[in-house]
């Protein structure tokens, strides 16, 4: 009788996991579309809304800076609340997003676009600790399969946003792209719905017991290296598909030819993910980190070949599958570095500065590409792909960590 308790017990933990990992890949997916449709429009509706073209990718980057500052607070949601409340309240924001959004587009608002892509950033926030979920009361062993099987949700993203758009931006045609948000926000209704019946871990109720200070946490090595790349592939890769609808446009391709490339862009960030967590697991998280690095700067040299739509193609796929070595490698990174009681708190940190950084730069995409071009925003790339690169050497002369997790 008692061996058998325990079966049961595993069995039943074993289906709350699968269900678990399941709704939060659906929800990536929704979650992704959200971002998707910011992403390909955010540029073109910036564009036209204000008449100064460095300022035309400010709404993406204020998506970027929405998810900084959503970071924080989805931490102390889930530490209080727990993980399912910060993600109703993170969809609630995704549905708000998209009724704005239209609304700013009729009325031609600038400011008020800007508000919505914010609030559409801290959807995204709460979307990114989707990937922490999947983890909470998960072997070790199945920690970095679990995340990115999450992430792999975001390979429907890429379709689903994209042709949202392609689907709805002439329904209203006296206002572009309105109808796409309005189709965005029942997409964040969805979401919602899915979310409701995810079974995680409750918060604690006494909040004695929160770990190792996060100062101590955050001097490991392996976090400070995890922190690095994850900001590195995350800031590039923001960088340079923020800039590719806009540098599309200037060389005459069309807005379909735009579309169809963030639609592969996406699916190139996510499609790895059916197998990037069977690699870390096999290689270790630094050398899929290195080779993610790798293939961001390949994708920056693609771009600096040509400017057909090809090229652009080819540069946002490459630029996609690198994010995702260099991302997920970097989030298991910083699965290695807590313990259970402190994952909130480091996880919700972690974000906090890979966002937060990317969000600084994100502003300067604009004005670097009106005023210096598309190949400078490429070169840009190659500097801080050597700097990561050197971080993780140095990392791997350092001492490691104490966690008391399993190093990768």
């Amino acid at each position: 009788m008692n061996t058998i308790i325990p079966a049961t017990e595993a069995m039943a933990a074993d289906r709350r996991v699968k269900a678990n990992v399941a709704r939060l890949a659906v929800a990536q997916a929704l979650a992704g579309a959200n971002a998707s449709v910011i992403f390909a429009t955010g540029g073109l509706l910036g564009s036209t809304l204000t008449p100064d073209p460095k300022f035309a990718t400010v709404p993406i980057s204020c998506f970027v800076v929405g998810m900084a500052a959503g970071t924080l607070p989805t931490g102390w949601i889930s530490r209080h609340h727990g993980r399912r409340a910060a993600f109703i309240a993170g969809t609630g924001c995704g549905v708000v997003t998209g009724l704005l959004a239209a609304l700013a587009v009729v009325t031609a608002s600038f400011p008020l676009f800007c508000f919505a892509t914010f609030l559409g950033g801290v959807y995204g926030a709460v979307s990114q600790s989707f990937r922490f979920a999947a983890a909470d009361g998960v072997s070790p062993a199945f920690r970095p399969k679990a995340l990115s099987w999450v992430m792999a949700g975001g390979v429907f993203a890429g379709v689903l946003g994209p042709q949202l758009v392609n689907w709805t931006m002439e329904i209203w045609p006296l206002y572009l792209f309105a109808a796409s948000y309005l189709a965005q926000a029942a997409v964040a209704l969805v979401a919602m719905a899915v979310l409701s019946g995810v079974d995680l871990p409750a918060p604690s109720t006494t909040g004695d017991d929160t770990g190792r200070p996060l100062g101590i946490i955050v001097r490991q090595p392996r976090f400070l290296a995890a922190v690095v790349c994850g900001v590195v592939s995350y800031a590039l890769m923001n960088l340079l598909m923020t800039s590719a609808p806009l540098a599309m446009k200037l060389c005459g391709l069309s807005i379909s030819d735009s579309n169809l490339a963030i639609q592969w862009h996406v699916v190139a960030m996510y499609g790895p993910s059916f197998f990037t967590g069977g690699l870390i697991a096999r290689f270790g998280a630094t050398r899929v980190v290195m080779l993610g690095l790798a293939i961001i700067a390949l994708a920056a040299a693609t771009d600096l070949l040509g400017t057909t739509a090809s090229h652009f193609w080819v540069g946002l796929i490459l630029l996609g599958v690198g994010w995702n070595f260099g991302f997920v490698g970097a989030s298991a990174m910083v699965l290695d570095t807590h313990g259970p009681q402190e994952r909130n708190k480091v996880q919700a940190f972690n974000d906090f500065i890979v966002f937060g950084t990317v969000a600084f730069g994100s502003f300067s995409s604009g004005h670097l590409l009106a005023t210096h071009g598309w190949a400078v925003v490429n070169w840009t790339a190659f500097p801080f792909v050597v700097l990561a690169i050197v971080v993780l050497g140095c990392r791997s002369v350092m001492p490691a960590g104490t966690s008391g997790q399993r190093s990768a």
